[in-house]
């Protein structure tokens, strides 16, 4: 990601972030996230140009499974699949229901607050996205070795933060400090985090209650 390609390279920085299993010869890549927040006096580059945002609905799947946005950004559901589908959230990124929905249609989410929404079907217990909302677009995905390289960031001070599938809201908190950043290559070391559990998150029905097969009629 460069939001900020015409940056001289020797005015901004290039962050590096890594992440290790805790337990040794467990290596499992897994969906994360890390970004810089702007402290005061750190100014906020602009989101790239306007983008549209679609987790799509086929085969069973949301795809894609992980989505950064922009704080306002609107995301579509577009149900490609033969059967009928009920996207929801429940958690505090941002909480809707999108109610039963046939196929071809398309519903949609405005996500107006930062935060990490988890995605699920109250049909299918196999489907999870995971929608997460930022004021600023620092950020960095990981690559297929846990690893992250931010390029094109303006020097100056800033909280990093940092979201790994599967790991417990707590233990992200404890990841967040200030960091200064500084032109050339910044190297923030790594992160040891427990990663080697499935990394899916379980979690109820719309209701609250434990998923039970749906009628043939909607499946």
């Amino acid at each position: 990601m460069s939001p900020q390609s015409s940056a001289s390279q020797n005015d901004v920085g290039e962050v590096q972030l890594h992440i290790v299993p805790s337990e040794p010869g467990k290596f499992r890549a897994v969906p994360a996230v890390f970004w810089l927040q702007p402290l005061a006096g750190t100014p906020t580059p602009p989101f790239p140009s306007h983008q549209q945002y679609t987790l799509l609905q086929k085969n069973r799947m949301f795809l894609p499974h992980l989505q950064v946005i922009p704080v306002n950004a609107v995301v579509q559901f577009p149900n490609a699949d033969p059967f009928f589908h009920n996207v929801f959230s429940l958690f505090d990124g941002k909480r809707f229901d999108l109610g039963l929905y046939e196929a071809g249609s398309t519903k949609s989410v405005t996500f107006p607050r930062e935060g990490v929404s988890y995605i699920f079907c109250n049909i299918h217990p196999e489907m999870s996205a995971v929608v997460i909302a930022l004021s600023t677009p620092l950020y960095a995905v990981d690559d297929a070795t846990n690893s992250f390289t931010l390029r094109n960031v303006p020097p100056g001070d800033y909280s990093l933060h940092v979201w790994i599938e599967g790991l417990q809201p707590s233990f992200l908190e404890q990841l967040t400090r200030r960091i200064h950043i500084v032109p050339g290559k910044v190297d923030l070391g790594q992160i040891v985090a427990p990663i080697s559990q499935n990394g899916i998150l379980s979690h109820a029905n719309k209701f609250g209650k434990p998923y039970t097969p749906a009628p043939r009629s909607i499946y």
